[in-house]
């Protein structure tokens, strides 16, 4: 292992890594704390249910939108000028006093969400002209291990600063995340483009090549299983553990410590497996540890056990989303990638929100159980799935060997 991965020896990357880092941290800062600020001045599940939906639906809508414009328009201006529009829209909070400001809390969640989905796409087609083709896997697990840190920092001081010191001090923090995230992001320099298989133009658009569209399918199955989760997580706590809020955050917390040990252990390896090989190790050691997790209770009900589980379950998550989005950066050419990963998202999205749906609608009348084990067997379904990328790739390396000698990496 080396003592810095090797992305981080790029500037451009390094500035854009770090404006991740302080922006997810103020990402996660608000819409943590916003929801909570909704219950306290409703008192009503419904009303916050629907600061979650409020946050889901843009995604799904804009995906495509946002996909277009990261094609279309210059990646580095479009991030400063969505970061910076991220942090004027903050300043309608500073007048939310009670109840009757809901309609200005959801409208500021909707737009920033909106945002979100505008800068996903950008910022995945950008990353791969920033680091050599070999570097991506690395790169884009440093990613995932920013996104993890700012739920670990932000997620718990977004509580924290609600409780202690209320709604402004969080505005004007998160304002200046923005703030600093813009000014590092201005900072990158133009770079070369990545070389990677174009992606067909015209009527096959974002969806053109084989392996993009394995990949869609693997998302819709990780979405729909993250969905039921997202519903019946709290539930399965209470009713199987025994928990109430405290277990139910400490759980969903300690997730990160896993994620960010993975992202670490992929960005300073020698070697890093290929994407297709990531998905499929992921998703499925990510359904096998579910299996075990959601069926354990009828051995133990201890909860350093659970602890130790959900640690191990948050480090297969990021193995296979670094997978994915490596394998789509591969897969699209430099003049759709925006586009594949705008489709990419509000199909997972709207996937995870179907997710929702069905746990919500089933969960009282088939149970909690075999709707979690049904999550656990969708993870395995994607880890299967994702075996078809696996044998294109094998057809392709032998091709590739017969004719030049060449390895590509799996």
């Amino acid at each position: 292992m080396k003592a810095v991965p090797a992305p981080l020896r790029h500037r451009d990357f390094r500035r854009l890594w770090l404006a991740g880092l302080i922006s997810d941290s103020g990402d996660w800062l608000l819409l943590v704390s916003l929801p909570i600020l909704v219950f306290q001045l409703t008192g009503s599940t419904l009303q916050t249910s629907l600061a979650f939906l409020v946050e889901l639906a843009p995604a799904v809508v804009l995906g495509p939108v946002a996909g277009y414009l990261a094609d279309r328009l210059d990646r580095r201006r479009l991030l400063v000028g969505i970061t910076v529009a991220q942090a004027v829209a903050l300043l309608p909070l500073l007048a939310v006093n009670d109840r009757s400001d809901l309609p200005v809390l959801y409208a500021v969640i909707a737009f920033e969400a909106a945002m979100l989905t505008l800068f996903g796409p950008a910022k995945n087609a950008l990353l791969p002209t920033l680091v050599p083709a070999d570097q991506l896997v690395p790169a884009n697990s440093l990613v995932g291990l920013n996104q993890n840190l700012g739920r670990l920092v932000g997620g718990p001081l977004g509580g924290l600063l609600l409780a202690v010191s209320g709604l402004p001090v969080i505005v004007l923090v998160d304002l200046v995340t923005f703030v600093v995230a813009a000014v590092l992001i201005a900072r990158v320099a133009a770079g070369p483009a990545a070389t990677t298989r174009q992606a067909p133009r015209g009527a096959e658009g974002a969806l053109g090549t084989y392996r993009i569209r394995v990949s869609m399918a693997i998302a819709v199955l990780a979405g729909i299983a993250q969905g039921v989760f997202t519903v019946l997580f709290v539930v399965w706590v209470a009713r199987q553990l025994g928990g109430g809020a405290a277990e139910t955050g400490l759980l969903r917390g300690v997730q990160a410590a896993g994620a960010i040990a993975a992202g670490l252990l992929l960005a300073t390896l020698r070697r890093t497996p290929g994407p297709a090989t990531l998905i499929a190790a992921g998703a499925g050691g990510f359904g096998v540890l579910l299996v075990v997790l959601w069926n354990g209770p009828a051995a133990t009900t201890a909860l350093p056990v659970y602890v130790a589980l959900f640690v191990l379950v948050g480090a297969p998550g990021l193995v296979m989303v670094t997978g994915l989005v490596s394998l789509l950066q591969q897969e699209a050419g430099d003049a759709l990638r925006g586009r594949v990963f705008g489709v990419f998202g509000a199909v997972y999205d709207g996937s995870s929100g179907a997710g929702m749906l069905v746990a919500g609608l089933l969960g009282d009348r088939l149970g909690v159980m075999p709707l979690l084990n049904l999550q656990a067997m969708l993870y395995l379904a994607a880890g299967a799935t994702a075996f078809l990328l696996l044998r294109t790739r094998h057809r392709e390396v032998r091709s590739a060997v017969a004719e030049d000698g060449r390895v590509p990496g799996l």
